[in-house]
């Protein structure tokens, strides 16, 4: 399937319906929507971006993923989902957001999944991302599990 990757608002209907997917998906996989994590302006803002991923032929938006700033070099991966039955849009959309994070200047990528996310556990694993140390609003939370990965 070829897919087309774009920057949008998260307010977009796309999106919107695409994010109310994942925090129902999160809700009924670790029982926490993930909602609280998320601000739509965190990715509005410079050095940021939010981004859907369409069917190229249909234009069926298919997932979305998106990134803000969170220390010197260093953005923090958000909302990153991709619709069930969707072959290889999870890994198109980070590759994505990857190559925005080097063209925005960052030099490493970090994120937080639940512990009880398996899948995306290893998703995130297959992808070159490392275990480390919870960082801001997940240290000492058992349940957090933080990856990050070096940009070359």
């Amino acid at each position: 399937m070829a897919l087309t990757l774009h920057a949008a608002a998260p307010d977009d209907p796309d999106a919107q319906a695409l994010l109310d997917e994942l925090s129902a998906a999160l809700q009924a996989i670790t029982g926490d929507s993930g909602r609280s994590s998320f601000s739509a302006d965190d990715v509005r803002g410079p050095r940021s971006c939010f981004v859907l991923a369409r069917d190229g032929a249909t234009g069926q938006a298919l997932g979305c993923g998106a990134l803000r700033p969170l220390q010197d070099g260093v953005a923090e991966l958000k909302r990153m989902y991709a619709r069930p039955g969707g072959r290889g849009v999870g890994a198109a959309l980070l590759h994505h957001l990857e190559a925005q994070a080097r063209a925005l200047g960052y030099q490493a990528l970090w994120l937080e999944t639940r512990a009880v996310n398996v899948r995306a556990l290893a998703f995130y694993e297959r992808q070159g991302y490392r275990r480390m140390a919870n960082y801001g609003r997940y240290v000492g939370r058992p349940e957090a599990v933080c990856l990050g990965k070096e940009l070359a």
